[in-house]
Protein backbone atom coordinates (compact mmCIF):
# COMPACT_ATOMS: atom_id res chain seq x y z
CA UNK A 1 0.00 0.00 0.00
CA UNK A 2 1.34 3.49 -0.85
CA UNK A 3 2.38 5.77 1.98
CA UNK A 4 -0.55 7.85 3.27
CA UNK A 5 0.26 11.54 2.81
CA UNK A 6 -3.17 13.19 2.45
CA UNK A 7 -6.29 13.30 4.62
CA UNK A 8 -9.64 14.16 3.04
CA UNK A 9 -12.30 15.23 5.54
CA UNK A 10 -16.02 15.29 4.91
CA UNK A 11 -17.50 18.41 6.47
CA UNK A 12 -21.09 17.92 7.64
CA UNK A 13 -21.33 15.88 10.86
CA UNK A 14 -17.68 14.90 10.48
CA UNK A 15 -15.94 18.20 11.17
CA UNK A 16 -18.99 20.22 12.21
CA UNK A 17 -22.41 19.39 13.69
CA UNK A 18 -24.36 20.78 10.77
CA UNK A 19 -26.70 18.13 9.38
CA UNK A 20 -29.55 18.58 11.85
CA UNK A 21 -29.38 22.37 11.55
CA UNK A 22 -29.21 22.22 7.77
CA UNK A 23 -32.11 19.80 7.33
CA UNK A 24 -34.29 21.83 9.68
CA UNK A 25 -33.50 24.93 7.65
CA UNK A 26 -34.36 23.29 4.33
CA UNK A 27 -37.48 21.35 5.42
CA UNK A 28 -39.76 24.38 4.97
CA UNK A 29 -38.45 25.03 1.47
CA UNK A 30 -38.75 21.35 0.55
CA UNK A 31 -42.38 21.33 1.68
CA UNK A 32 -43.07 24.46 -0.36
CA UNK A 33 -41.64 22.74 -3.43
CA UNK A 34 -43.79 19.65 -2.85
CA UNK A 35 -46.89 21.81 -2.40
CA UNK A 36 -46.14 23.70 -5.61
CA UNK A 37 -46.14 20.37 -7.45
CA UNK A 38 -49.37 19.19 -5.80
CA UNK A 39 -47.65 16.62 -3.60
CA UNK A 40 -49.46 16.25 -0.28
CA UNK A 41 -46.61 14.68 1.74
CA UNK A 42 -44.65 16.91 4.10
CA UNK A 43 -41.29 16.40 5.82
CA UNK A 44 -39.71 17.44 9.07
CA UNK A 45 -35.98 18.09 9.30
CA UNK A 46 -35.27 14.73 10.97
CA UNK A 47 -37.30 12.87 8.32
CA UNK A 48 -35.32 14.49 5.51
CA UNK A 49 -32.09 13.74 7.35
CA UNK A 50 -33.01 10.06 7.71
CA UNK A 51 -33.63 9.74 3.98
CA UNK A 52 -30.97 12.03 2.50
CA UNK A 53 -28.08 12.42 4.95
CA UNK A 54 -24.77 12.88 3.13
CA UNK A 55 -26.38 14.35 0.01
CA UNK A 56 -26.55 18.01 -0.93
CA UNK A 57 -29.83 19.81 -1.60
CA UNK A 58 -29.57 19.20 -5.34
CA UNK A 59 -29.22 15.47 -4.69
CA UNK A 60 -32.12 15.59 -2.24
CA UNK A 61 -34.38 17.37 -4.75
CA UNK A 62 -33.47 14.83 -7.42
CA UNK A 63 -34.41 12.11 -4.93
CA UNK A 64 -37.78 13.74 -4.26
CA UNK A 65 -38.40 14.12 -7.99
CA UNK A 66 -37.70 10.43 -8.49
CA UNK A 67 -39.79 9.42 -5.48
CA UNK A 68 -42.89 11.42 -6.41
CA UNK A 69 -42.61 11.51 -10.20
CA UNK A 70 -42.85 15.28 -10.73
CA UNK A 71 -40.61 17.43 -12.91
CA UNK A 72 -38.49 20.51 -12.17
CA UNK A 73 -37.13 22.65 -14.98
CA UNK A 74 -33.44 23.64 -14.71
CA UNK A 75 -34.19 27.26 -13.79
CA UNK A 76 -36.49 26.22 -10.93
CA UNK A 77 -33.90 23.75 -9.65
CA UNK A 78 -31.10 26.31 -9.66
CA UNK A 79 -33.28 28.92 -7.96
CA UNK A 80 -34.28 26.55 -5.18
CA UNK A 81 -30.72 25.30 -4.66
CA UNK A 82 -29.48 28.87 -4.24
CA UNK A 83 -32.33 29.77 -1.89
CA UNK A 84 -31.67 26.73 0.30
CA UNK A 85 -27.95 27.52 0.40
CA UNK A 86 -28.63 31.04 1.68
CA UNK A 87 -31.11 29.84 4.33
CA UNK A 88 -28.78 27.14 5.62
CA UNK A 89 -25.72 29.40 5.78
CA UNK A 90 -27.67 31.93 7.84
CA UNK A 91 -28.62 29.21 10.33
CA UNK A 92 -25.10 27.77 10.50
CA UNK A 93 -23.54 31.15 11.11
CA UNK A 94 -25.73 31.48 14.18
CA UNK A 95 -25.66 28.00 15.73
CA UNK A 96 -22.90 25.81 14.29
CA UNK A 97 -20.47 23.91 16.56
CA UNK A 98 -17.53 21.61 15.80
CA UNK A 99 -17.92 17.88 16.31
CA UNK A 100 -16.88 16.78 19.77
CA UNK A 101 -13.15 16.18 20.03
CA UNK A 102 -12.24 17.17 16.47
CA UNK A 103 -10.38 20.40 17.28
CA UNK A 104 -7.53 18.78 19.30
CA UNK A 105 -7.06 16.19 16.55
CA UNK A 106 -6.87 18.82 13.81
CA UNK A 107 -4.33 20.77 15.84
CA UNK A 108 -2.27 17.63 16.46
CA UNK A 109 -2.29 16.81 12.74
CA UNK A 110 -1.23 20.32 11.80
CA UNK A 111 1.65 20.29 14.25
CA UNK A 112 2.84 16.87 13.03
CA UNK A 113 3.17 18.09 9.45
CA UNK A 114 2.87 14.50 8.20
CA UNK A 115 -0.26 14.92 6.10
CA UNK A 116 -1.85 17.37 3.75
CA UNK A 117 -5.42 18.17 4.79
CA UNK A 118 -8.42 19.00 2.62
CA UNK A 119 -12.20 19.16 2.93
CA UNK A 120 -14.28 17.16 0.44
CA UNK A 121 -18.01 17.81 0.77
CA UNK A 122 -21.25 17.40 -1.12
CA UNK A 123 -22.43 20.76 0.21
CA UNK A 124 -22.11 24.06 -1.65
CA UNK A 125 -18.71 25.73 -1.38
CA UNK A 126 -20.10 28.85 0.32
CA UNK A 127 -21.69 26.68 2.98
CA UNK A 128 -18.50 24.67 3.60
CA UNK A 129 -16.43 27.83 3.78
CA UNK A 130 -18.89 29.38 6.24
CA UNK A 131 -18.82 26.20 8.33
CA UNK A 132 -15.05 26.01 8.75
CA UNK A 133 -14.86 29.75 9.38
CA UNK A 134 -17.57 29.71 12.07
CA UNK A 135 -15.89 26.82 13.92
CA UNK A 136 -12.34 28.22 13.61
CA UNK A 137 -11.27 25.32 11.39
CA UNK A 138 -10.33 27.40 8.33
CA UNK A 139 -6.75 27.65 9.62
CA UNK A 140 -6.31 23.91 9.07
CA UNK A 141 -7.33 23.83 5.39
CA UNK A 142 -5.82 25.89 2.55
CA UNK A 143 -8.61 27.80 0.77
CA UNK A 144 -7.88 25.96 -2.48
CA UNK A 145 -8.11 22.61 -0.69
CA UNK A 146 -11.81 22.92 0.11
CA UNK A 147 -13.84 21.02 -2.47
CA UNK A 148 -17.57 20.88 -3.13
CA UNK A 149 -19.47 18.39 -5.28
CA UNK A 150 -22.13 21.08 -5.71
CA UNK A 151 -19.74 23.85 -6.77
CA UNK A 152 -16.21 22.72 -7.63
CA UNK A 153 -17.01 20.35 -10.49
CA UNK A 154 -17.86 21.34 -14.09
CA UNK A 155 -21.13 19.41 -13.68
CA UNK A 156 -22.63 19.60 -10.16
CA UNK A 157 -23.21 16.27 -8.50
CA UNK A 158 -23.50 14.75 -5.02
CA UNK A 159 -21.97 11.87 -3.14
CA UNK A 160 -22.13 8.81 -3.56
CA UNK A 161 -20.82 9.82 -7.00
CA UNK A 162 -17.02 9.48 -6.61
CA UNK A 163 -16.37 12.48 -8.89
CA UNK A 164 -15.62 14.96 -6.11
CA UNK A 165 -13.08 12.67 -4.45
CA UNK A 166 -11.35 11.97 -7.76
CA UNK A 167 -11.29 15.69 -8.48
CA UNK A 168 -9.87 16.48 -5.03
CA UNK A 169 -7.10 13.90 -5.48
CA UNK A 170 -6.18 15.44 -8.82
CA UNK A 171 -6.13 18.99 -7.41
CA UNK A 172 -3.93 18.10 -4.43
CA UNK A 173 -1.63 16.01 -6.62
CA UNK A 174 -2.23 12.65 -4.94
CA UNK A 175 -3.29 9.19 -6.04
CA UNK A 176 -6.37 7.79 -4.24
CA UNK A 177 -4.22 5.17 -2.50
CA UNK A 178 -2.11 7.92 -0.91
CA UNK A 179 -5.19 9.37 0.80
CA UNK A 180 -7.53 8.49 3.63
CA UNK A 181 -11.08 9.86 3.72
CA UNK A 182 -13.02 10.50 6.92
CA UNK A 183 -16.78 10.12 6.44
CA UNK A 184 -19.93 9.82 8.55
CA UNK A 185 -22.57 8.79 6.02
CA UNK A 186 -23.40 5.92 3.70
CA UNK A 187 -23.31 8.13 0.60
CA UNK A 188 -20.01 9.72 1.60
CA UNK A 189 -18.38 6.40 2.39
CA UNK A 190 -19.52 4.97 -0.95
CA UNK A 191 -18.19 8.03 -2.76
CA UNK A 192 -14.70 7.59 -1.32
CA UNK A 193 -14.67 3.79 -1.68
CA UNK A 194 -15.73 4.06 -5.32
CA UNK A 195 -12.85 6.50 -5.85
CA UNK A 196 -10.44 3.90 -4.42
CA UNK A 197 -9.76 5.80 -1.18
CA UNK A 198 -9.65 3.95 2.17
CA UNK A 199 -12.18 5.32 4.66
CA UNK A 200 -12.23 5.94 8.38
CA UNK A 201 -15.91 6.14 9.32
CA UNK A 202 -16.93 8.51 12.12
CA UNK A 203 -20.24 7.73 13.87
CA UNK A 204 -19.92 9.96 16.92
CA UNK A 205 -22.32 12.55 15.52
CA UNK A 206 -25.23 10.09 15.54
CA UNK A 207 -27.60 10.27 18.50
CA UNK A 208 -27.21 7.50 21.05
CA UNK A 209 -25.02 4.42 21.37
CA UNK A 210 -27.49 2.12 19.61
CA UNK A 211 -27.64 4.33 16.50
CA UNK A 212 -23.86 4.70 16.49
CA UNK A 213 -23.39 0.93 16.56
CA UNK A 214 -26.00 0.51 13.81
CA UNK A 215 -24.24 3.06 11.59
CA UNK A 216 -20.85 1.52 12.30
CA UNK A 217 -22.11 -1.73 10.77
CA UNK A 218 -23.74 0.08 7.85
CA UNK A 219 -20.55 1.95 6.99
CA UNK A 220 -18.39 -1.15 7.35
CA UNK A 221 -20.66 -2.88 4.82
CA UNK A 222 -20.13 0.07 2.46
CA UNK A 223 -16.40 -0.54 2.61
CA UNK A 224 -15.06 1.58 5.50
CA UNK A 225 -11.74 0.16 6.71
CA UNK A 226 -12.03 1.47 10.28
CA UNK A 227 -14.75 3.00 12.44
CA UNK A 228 -14.37 5.49 15.28
CA UNK A 229 -16.97 6.49 17.83
CA UNK A 230 -14.95 9.53 18.98
CA UNK A 231 -12.26 11.64 17.39
CA UNK A 232 -9.80 10.54 20.09
CA UNK A 233 -9.72 7.17 18.27
CA UNK A 234 -8.54 8.67 14.99
CA UNK A 235 -4.80 8.11 15.48
CA UNK A 236 -5.35 4.41 16.09
CA UNK A 237 -7.64 4.01 13.08
CA UNK A 238 -5.20 5.79 10.79
CA UNK A 239 -2.30 3.72 12.06
CA UNK A 240 -4.16 0.48 11.28
CA UNK A 241 -4.79 1.60 7.70
CA UNK A 242 -1.17 2.65 7.26
CA UNK A 243 0.04 -0.74 8.48
CA UNK A 244 -2.39 -2.76 6.36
Amino acid sequence: MPKITQLLFDCDNTLVLSEELAFEACAELSNQILAAHNISDRYTGPQLMADFVGQNFRGMLNGLVERYGFKMDPEELERDVKQEETQVIKTLEQKLRPCEGVMPELEKLRKSGKYGMAVVSSSALRRVQASVKKTDQAKYFPPDHIFSAATSLPTPTSKPDPAIYLYACKMVGKEPGECVAIEDSKSGTLSAVRAGIPVVAYVGSYEGEEKQKEMAEVLKKQGAKEVMMHWSEFDGCLEKIEKA
